[in-house]
């Protein structure tokens, strides 16, 4: 099967996929504006996972994944933002493993954000299902 080739998705699946990706958009645009004013929580939460107590820093990470998100958002781009989310993801997974917090609770969180990113997107998108097929 080719991508021209996909299968029409059910409005059920379509939605759901609609529904599972708006949230991980609304969380990752609340956890990048967060990020943008120099807030004391975001710097001072930032030095136990061993990122340096400056809001510059904390800006540019927050601006990397609200561009991330963006893309993610728009149908046209939404595969390079789900690959660009999953990366950003993978950095906080290995900040968390690298500094020991706990793995279901903290250090695969970046997992579970990714399978529902992941799966709002096969769901919503037919070219995803071609590249992805789990059945024929």
């Amino acid at each position: 099967m080719t991508i021209s080739e996909a299968t029409p998705i059910s409005p059920g699946a379509l939605w759901t996929g609609r529904v599972l990706s708006g949230l991980i958009i609304l969380f990752m645009i609340f956890d990048g504006a967060i990020k943008l004013p120099p807030l004391d929580v975001v710097t001072q939460t930032m030095v136990p996972l061993g990122w340096p107590a400056d809001a510059g820093v904390a800006r540019m990470l927050g601006i990397v994944g609200l561009i991330a998100t963006a893309l993610y958002a728009l149908p046209r781009t939404s595969v390079l933002g789900a690959i660009l989310l999953t990366a950003y993801m993978g950095g906080a997974i290995a900040t968390n493993a690298r500094i020991g917090n706990p793995l279901f609770s903290h250090t695969l969180f970046g997992v579970y954000l990714g399978i529902i990113l992941w799966g709002g997107l096969y769901l919503r998108d037919p070219r995803v299902r071609a590249l992805i097929p789990f059945s024929r």
